[in-house]
């Protein structure tokens, strides 16, 4: 199905809540990131799901609606909408009794024209009166939600907040000509309640309406939600303010990660799309029109500004509200592939043979692969992205080259200051720490525990490991490491290429002393069944797709499978080759090669060491850093990575790892990659010879009068001057490195 029939069928759903009533203190938007107030009444609004009736049960609606036994169709949306109108009563006890509202609350739902009218012509969208239902939690996405905020908590830095990073943080409220207004986000990390933050997250409000002139078409449910799938959003981003300009807006992306990444039941998913104020509550869609779930607030790291934007799957909130919703459509034949059954059961007989993990995924790849050729490639890539650890908490991610435990990172993972670091705990240029109680080799996933609720800790180290080979450890110890890694003196690195995940100590190989910001890491001791990345050495074309795969934001305690973001190639910085690298560039008659990469997709702190592949699964570059602005804010979608034709000797080295000349050529000086690298613009060439003057101009410049005498002596004690001050500066800064510009 391509994408405008996707966007065409998924527009039956979509629809606009609006809810209004009295607030005569203007308090009641002070949970939102934006609203109308006027004359003592306050207007918020927030996207919602029209469901069909083969979704829902129709005689529990009818009970719960009570007016004349007629059977509403159901509305789902987000539950903040509304709950600033419950009365004080219901508002102390939620969880209890239907929903009471204050008197003089109106509830209001917007639908698309040709689902508001029998006439052929679609025309305007229109409101219709809407009544609430029930307010319903979702424990397992709530759990999880809890889950990885509990994890990520071990410090100030890494303490989230939910809600949108455009909201402004003042709490007065403000006029009505000011639409984007502050959000009091509801912050974790600081007084630890993170029961009631999942609670308050995931929560959903199930409305009714009266019958509608068209009949809400027939849905399929998506069976399987994995990283890299693809996704279609429809909301209505401000959709209060101007529903002309923002009714049902669609956004595009990919599932980035899931939880719990060990099993097929997800209770929430991680979306790279973008997100804006009032698509909360909006339907997700897969690319074959199957509903995923919906839209809710993100997440936001404080110190970072990055937002996690987090979708509840379908199956998460029919099993939470089972007397009313249903998992599957009834009556509604199933999507192709899926009529051997109950695919979700057979699934879970497959996990449940904990002996072969990577036999489920082939399972689900024999169902898939027609559908997603390009993400088969890219999660099987996803098996030699590691995550690396360093003793006082920091972490980033780190790329498998070879059965023999070779790993690539980034040096400023073990030389921060050389990169604007003033301390191995910040939080910049892309590593990330938090503090690690820490990861011995009797605990087990948070992951596991938290959702699956296993009581028996697993050991993360497997029972056997192969020793490095000792002609390579002999031959590395005559190699000179700095000696600031002593401080290192635990370096791990988490393999997820096999369940469960192996834990393994590390030591510094390699740290590069040029311009490219790489090191290598070899394992102590080295698992079977490795899965090395594959290299490209091609220079890839502008506009090709681009997937990142890192540790990004989430870091080891959290237990998640590296997530995956989405993009193209927005920029090849190219420069000139160096003669040492003639032996990988055999076909190369220009002497250029790329040396930087641009992409789109998204890169996170902890992402930092990751890989850029591309549709085949190939490793196309590794990633170093992405950009902030002035305050500190990330920008994820501006991102810069190595390309692997740059990396060309460390390729080379890592077929036998016997060749230490190799390495070596990193190490050399090379001012236009040290000038691309500080995001300099390139050296200025020396200017040509003037060109031969005739003799009598010549004679006349000769000729100075008093003057141009002084003019020159002056101008001769200014540029000693400067020359002083200057070698007193050098003399300051000659053990100093020069920071990038990053």
């Amino acid at each position: 199905m391509a994408l405008p029939d996707v966007v065409e069928f998924a527009r039956n759903f979509a629809v606009m809540v609006r809810v209004q009533g009295p607030d005569p203190k203007g308090m009641k938007m002070r949970k939102h990131a934006f609203h109308q107030y006027h004359s003592g009444k306050t207007t918020l609004s927030a996207s919602g799901m029209l469901l069909p009736d083969t979704l829902y049960d129709g005689e529990v609606a009818k009970g719960l609606y009570g007016q004349d036994n007629q059977c509403p169709v159901l509305v789902v949306t987000v539950a903040s909408v509304v709950e600033p109108f419950l009365s004080l009563q219901h508002r102390q006890n939620i969880a209890k009794g239907p929903p009471e509202l204050i008197p003089g609350v109106e509830i209001d739902v917007m639908v698309e024209g040709k689902m508001g009218s029998q006439d052929l012509d679609e025309g305007a969208p229109r409101w219709i009166g809407a009544k609430i239902l029930t307010l319903a939690d979702i424990p397992a996405s709530a759990l999880a939600l809890q889950s990885i905020t509990e994890a990520s908590s071990g410090s100030l830095e890494n303490g989230w907040e939910v809600g949108w990073s455009l909201a402004s943080h003042g709490n007065g409220p403000q006029p009505i000509m000011d639409a984007i207004q502050k959000e009091s986000h509801l912050t974790v990390g600081e007084s630890g309640n993170f029961s009631l933050l999942g609670k308050s997250t995931t929560r959903i409000a199930i409305l009714g309406v009266s019958s509608l002139p068209k009949d809400v078409p027939n849905i399929v449910i998506s069976p399987l939600n994995k990283r890299g799938d693809f996704l279609l959003a429809l909301g209505s981003p401000f959709g209060v303010l101007s529903p002309l300009h923002f009714f049902n807006s669609i956004s595009v992306g990919s599932i980035a990660n899931c939880y719990p990444p060990n099993s097929l039941n997800r209770s929430l998913l991680m979306a790279d799309i973008r997100g804006l104020p009032g698509i909360e509550g909006g339907p997700v869609f897969g690319e074959h029109a199957h509903l995923i779930g919906i839209f809710i607030k993100p997440l936001r790291q404080k110190a970072s500004g990055a937002e996690v934007q987090l979708v509840i799957p379908w199956e998460a909130m029919a099993t939470a509200c089972c007397d009313l919703l249903r998992k599957d459509p009834q009556n509604a034949e199933k999507g192709p592939g899926y009529k051997e059954g109950n695919f979700n059961a057979v699934g879970k007989a497959f996990l449940s043979d904990g002996k072969d993990l990577d036999g489920t995924f082939r399972y689900l790849h024999k169902h898939l692969d027609s559908y997603y050729p390009s993400q088969l490639a890219v999660e099987q890539a996803m098996g030699a992205i590691c995550l690396v650890t360093c003793d006082d908490g920091v972490w980033a991610s780190g790329v498998l080259l070879n059965n023999q435990g070779l790993i690539l990172t980034n040096a400023h993972l073990l030389e921060p200051w050389r990169f604007g670091k003033t301390t191995v705990r910040g939080v910049r240029y892309g590593s990330q720490s938090e503090d690690l109680s820490f990861l011995t080799e009797e605990s087990a996933s948070l992951v596991q525990n938290r959702v699956e609720g296993d009581q028996k800790s697993q050991s993360l180290l497997p029972k056997s490991l192969k020793t490095v080979n000792t002609f390579l450890s002999n031959e590395f110890s005559g190699y000179k490491i700095n000696s600031s890694y002593r401080g290192h003196r635990n370096i791990r690195v988490r393999l997820d290429h096999r369940q469960p995940w192996v834990w393994c100590d590390a030591k510094v190989l390699y740290v590069c002393k040029g311009p490219l910001d790489v090191a290598l890491l070899q394992l102590e001791y080295v698992p079977d069944q490795l899965s090395p990345i594959i290299v490209d050495f091609e220079c890839p074309s502008l506009g090709s797709k681009a997937y990142v795969i890192g540790h990004g934001l989430f870091g080891p305690r959290c237990g998640f499978f590296p997530s995956l973001c989405s993009g193209v190639v927005a920029k090849v910085v190219k420069a000139m080759m160096p003669n040492s690298y003639s032996f990988s560039q055999e076909g190369n008659t220009q002497g250029q090669f790329p040396v930087m990469l641009e992409t789109t997709a998204a890169v996170h702190p902890g992402g930092s060491g990751g890989a850029v592949v591309n549709s085949d699964g190939h490793m196309i570059g590794l990633v170093t850093s992405n950009a902030r602005h002035g305050g500190g804010t990330v920008i994820p979608h501006l991102n810069f990575s190595i390309p692997c034709a740059a990396l060309a000797p460390i390729f080379k080295f890592s077929e036998d790892m016997q060749d230490l000349s190799l390495l070596r050529i990193l190490d050399q000086p090379n001012e236009q990659l040290s000038s691309v690298w500080a995001l300099m613009p390139p050296l200025s060439p020396k200017p040509p010879p003037l060109p031969n003057l005739p003799q009598s101009l010549l004679e006349d410049n000769n000729k100075e009068g008093k003057g141009s005498r002084f003019a020159k002596f002056m101008a001769e004690r200014q540029e000693l001057l400067k020359k002083s001050i200057q070698l007193r500066k050098m003399e300051r800064l000659s053990n100093e490195f020069i920071p990038s510009k990053l």
